[in-house]
């Protein structure tokens, strides 16, 4: 099978879908990435690893380690750019030019002759305008193609999610995978987002009153949703019979 992950940023992809994406990678699929952005406007770590105008060239470094690590075949970086986050953390998408990111989308699906498209969900998992952007865009790509591509999004609610807080919660779960067996790729794949590794561990680091490892934020069962109702249940019939569905 042909996969296209379609993300906002650089990092999305590893801690939205990297489980499922490399246990596809595994499978013997191959799995192709658009990014649509470099993350420019993103935090530059702490310490930090570059000033603000070099991150961008940072952030697209560590997307490449990343996607090699979760076995990636190809990589496609757009050239949108990522805006600076605003006063009150205060988040804004990274265009309003829907007509041209959907040409770009459809290019790489007719290219790659996608078969299954996995994409953010459509509450932009906490309210992101940008990962809301895709959601809306590929929608409209996927619609355009009529049946020709399966697409599912990523955090999709269900009872006991692990994190409630990147939680589609208008995308019911249609399943739920386990990507312990991919353990060690998603965690490389952190790992090499070196930028934003004390995002990624604030959270929880302040829920527990002390710094927390990489390993304590991973997240060892990923949930989707089906968005093309009318499509067969190309995942499900890839995951089930090799036990990787809860």
């Amino acid at each position: 099978m042909n996969i296209l992950a379609v993300f906002a940023h650089p990092d999305d992809e590893t801690v939205l879908a990297g489980g499922l994406l490399a246990l596809l990678a595994k499978l013997g699929n191959e799995v192709n990435y658009l990014i649509c952005t470099r993350g420019e406007g993103g935090e530059v770590g702490d310490p930090p690893v570059s000033a603000q105008q070099e991150l961008g060239l940072f952030r697209e470094l560590e997307l490449k380690n990343a996607v090699e690590h979760l076995g990636g075949k190809n990589l496609t970086i757009l050239d949108f750019v990522d805006p600076v986050v605003g006063e009150n953390n205060q988040l804004f998408s990274f265009t309003e030019d829907q007509p041209l990111l959907r040409k770009l989308i459809l290019k790489e699906i007719d290219e790659k002759k996608i078969d299954i498209l996995i994409s953010h969900g459509s509450n932009g998992e906490y309210g992101h305008p940008g990962h809301l952007t895709v959601f809306e865009t590929v929608k409209e790509a996927v619609n355009l193609r009529d049946g020709k591509v399966t697409w599912y999004t990523c955090q999709a609610a269900y009872e006991g999610h692990p994190k409630p807080h990147l939680t589609n919660r208008d995308d019911p779960a249609d399943w739920v995978v386990d990507v312990s067996s991919v353990a060690a790729e998603k965690l490389a794949a952190m790992a090499a987002h070196q930028s934003q590794h004390s995002l990624f561990k604030r959270r929880k680091s302040r829920e527990l009153g002390r710094m927390i490892s990489l390993e304590e934020i991973l997240q060892l069962e990923e949930s989707y949703s089906l968005q093309t109702k009318n499509n067969n249940d190309i995942l499900r019939s890839i995951l089930e019979p090799n036990g990787f569905l809860k």
